[in-house]
């Protein structure tokens, strides 16, 4: 049953039904826009688009960016190889709208993470970016309760005692120790001040909030004023 909730690539799952709900906040986005367009997913897989259903996303060329080459599966659907925080391939305004769904917590520090955003914001004329609440109380990634609060000696211990989330055990200390540290959640306040011109959303679940949000969007435009990308320098860190 617990994996039937965490599974993404299950349509019933509890995680896909999630994404389905802030699929409907992307769409509006797609949808105030003139076709054709161009998207380029940062970090995501052909799987996603999928599981989401691909007749939504006609007269939309979609760039899947990763460290790896993944499947692709239509027509206008394409591969790439890149890094989401040094993206000089595309040029500002490349794309009509950038789409990343749970990966600025994976790229690195909070550097790192400030780089993605700034790329985000230079090669896309819009975008839609979500990431998991760091104060949520159950961490998404191991699926353990306030695990990103506990002292890491106590992390290294479940991790190579016990399979969390879609982890299995760690076979040594090391590997576990590379687990934890790929992993970066961001707060509410950290993460709007990477996307300093987006609305930051925040995604309910029993009263508490699970994800935010960044959307860059013609309402989003309306308010804070056409940006020049060119210019646009990495945020103080808060």
């Amino acid at each position: 049953m617990g994996w039937k909730l965490t599974d993404s690539g299950d349509r019933d799952s509890l995680a896909c039904q999630l994404r389905r709900r802030r699929l409907a906040l992307f769409l509006d986005l797609l949808e105030q826009l003139p076709r054709p367009l161009r998207i380029l997913d940062v970090g995501g897989t052909f799987d996603f688009w999928e599981t989401m259903g691909l007749d939504a996303f006609e007269q939309c060329s979609v760039v899947l960016l990763n460290m790896k080459a993944c499947r692709t599966g239509a027509d206008n659907f394409t591969s790439v190889v890149g890094d989401a925080r040094h993206m000089p391939e595309y040029e500002d305004g490349a794309f009509d709208v950038v789409f990343s769904n749970s990966v600025i917590e994976h790229v690195g520090d909070i550097d790192d993470q400030f780089r993605m955003a700034t790329e985000i914001r230079r090669v896309g004329r819009f975008y839609f970016v979500q990431t998991p609440n760091r104060y949520f109380p159950v961490e998404p990634h191991f699926q353990f309760p306030c695990f990103q609060f506990l002292p890491q000696w106590s992390q290294l211990a479940l991790l190579k005692r016990f399979s969390l989330g879609a982890y299995p055990c760690a076979t040594s200390v090391a590997e576990a120790q590379d687990w934890i540290d790929e992993i970066r959640l961001l707060s509410r306040r950290e993460f709007a001040s990477m996307f300093p011109e987006a609305r930051i959303v925040s995604e309910p679940f029993w009263g508490l909030t699970k994800s935010f949000m960044a959307i860059y969007d013609p309402k989003a435009r309306a308010r804070s004023g056409v940006v020049d990308r060119g210019t646009l320098q990495m945020a103080e860190t808060v």
